[in-house]
């Protein structure tokens, strides 16, 4: 009889193991999910581009600074890419001139 009563330990003991296990994952699955579904949603922001005419006193850091808005790009980051975009090779720009920017709205 010690086997037989050792056996049933064993199987209730896995029984209940089991069931400890399976309310656990579900207790954290669920709690991953919702902190998923919580997180904050971020509106999805496009991407346009427009000529403008360089005017006397225009900088691409004033102009980073009209245009920067929502880009995620920090100021210098901007000038870079207006840079890159222009194929300029420096931060020299004349009145008078267009320069094509990048502008960034929902």
């Amino acid at each position: 009889m010690n086997r037989r009563s050792a056996r049933r330990r064993i199987r209730n003991f896995t029984v209940v193991l089991l069931m400890v296990l399976a309310f656990l994952s579900g207790f954290f699955g669920r709690t991953l999910l919702s902190a998923h579904a919580e997180e904050e949603f971020v509106k999805p922001v496009n991407r346009y581009y427009t000529s403008i005419q360089l005017k006397k006193g225009d900088s691409l850091w004033k102009i980073a600074d009209r245009y920067l808005e929502g880009s995620g790009y920090s100021r210098a980051e901007y000038v870079e890419e207006l840079k890159r975009m222009n194929g300029l090779k420096s931060e020299e720009i004349h009145s008078g001139e267009f320069l094509t920017v990048v502008y960034f709205a929902e």
